[in-house]
């Protein structure tokens, strides 16, 4: 099954309307009820360059696609470090301030 971000070949062994074939990038792989064996892809189309060229909806057997590059894996979320402030001194953010 493809998987966001794979660059896919669609050819005739997907489907018979791509008489010529195409190359897309998955943008998602659509919920809707199909027959046995197909899915609706959400993809860009890509021309000779690599650039998108149309965003299409399209009806396909997987196991006719042929999967060019896989999508890289997800890094690892990563949060930087927050600074804490020392108010042990009492240099805190009111110090020094008077309420009154």
């Amino acid at each position: 099954m493809p998987k966001p971000g794979d660059l896919v070949q669609v050819t005739r062994a997907a489907s018979v309307q791509f008489v010529e074939p195409i190359r897309c990038r998955v943008v998602r792989m659509l919920d809707w009820i199909t027959y046995d064996g197909w899915v609706w892809l959400d993809v860009y189309q890509l021309d000779g360059k690599g650039d998108a060229v149309a965003r299409r909806s399209i009806f396909v057997q997987p196991a006719g696609l042929r999967v060019l590059r896989p999508a890289p894996a997800p890094a690892p979320a990563s949060r930087p470090a927050l600074a804490r402030r020392s108010t042990a001194s009492g240099a805190g953010r009111n110090a020094g301030s008077s309420y009154g």
